[in-house]
């Protein structure tokens, strides 16, 4: 983006911009804030860039079991159970599991112990121990995962997520496992979404997922909080899961 653009985009004087950007003028805390919303930097992003300008944090960030987020855990817990019997879980910016429902739970068996421990859900669908085996089309679903984890990792620099990237990059797979990403459906058409496509016991199921977010969210836990949910693709999963 260049500073003509960002200069329109954030109805700022392009020459106050090139000030800034030079280090000729000092911001205030409300032009740090107002850049870095039309820029669409996480809040946690937007505290250290305010520190780095000698300002107070304008974001705070409580645990979900802080009494002041009860009505946002609330409605995490409405939402997932909501989506019963469909699988959904909510995760926190490093895809760590923060809650899950019992559609998702039921998917999770002989996982290994030490995965589900504390649960991650990157390492649950890669992870060669985990729900990597019985992913039928993983080559595929691998690829749209990684995807998202490098579009977050350009979006905030995480060094956190770029650990776990390199993590998940490393796994050794049997030869059995299918790492070629397919860009096409059954038919061979050009696939209009990723399906995940698992196998459980002798059913093979396939799903479909919508991922939900807090709207203007001011907390950054909640500003990196998301809750994905896994619809069926077909009837007879639908009819699996409704029938479990």
């Amino acid at each position: 983006m260049s500073q003509l653009e960002l200069a329109l985009e954030a109805d700022i004087s392009a020459r106050h911009l090139s000030f800034v950007e030079t280090g000729r003028a000092q911001p205030s805390r409300d032009m740090i804030v107002h850049l870095a919303e039309t820029l669409a930097v996480p809040l946690r992003e937007r505290n250290a860039i305010l520190l780095a300008a000698g300002f107070a944090p304008v974001y705070t960030e409580r645990g979900l079991d802080d009494p002041a987020l009860s009505a946002a855990r609330a409605a995490v817990d409405a939402v997932l159970q909501g989506c019963a019997p469909f699988p959904a879980l909510a995760v926190d910016r490093r895809w760590n599991v923060v809650a899950i429902n019992a559609g998702a739970g039921a998917l999770l068996g002989g996982i290994a112990p030490e995965l589900l421990a504390a649960p991650n859900a990157m390492r649950l669908a890669l992870h060669p121990q985990a729900l990597a085996p019985r992913i039928d089309n993983f080559g595929e679903w691998r690829a749209h995962l990684l995807s998202r984890v490098r579009q977050q990792i350009a979006a905030s620099g995480d060094a956190g997520l770029e650990d776990l990237l390199n993590e998940l990059l490393g796994y050794v797979y049997p030869e059995t496992i299918d790492l070629t990403p397919h860009e096409q459906d059954a038919n061979g058409d050009p696939a209009i979404v990723v399906p995940l496509r698992l196998r459980v016991g002798d059913a093979r199921l396939s799903f479909i997922s919508t991922i939900t977010v807090f709207g203007t969210p001011v907390d950054v836990t909640l500003s990196e909080l998301a809750i994905e949910t896994f619809f069926p693709a077909d009837a007879a999963t639908s009819d699996f899961l409704r029938g479990r």
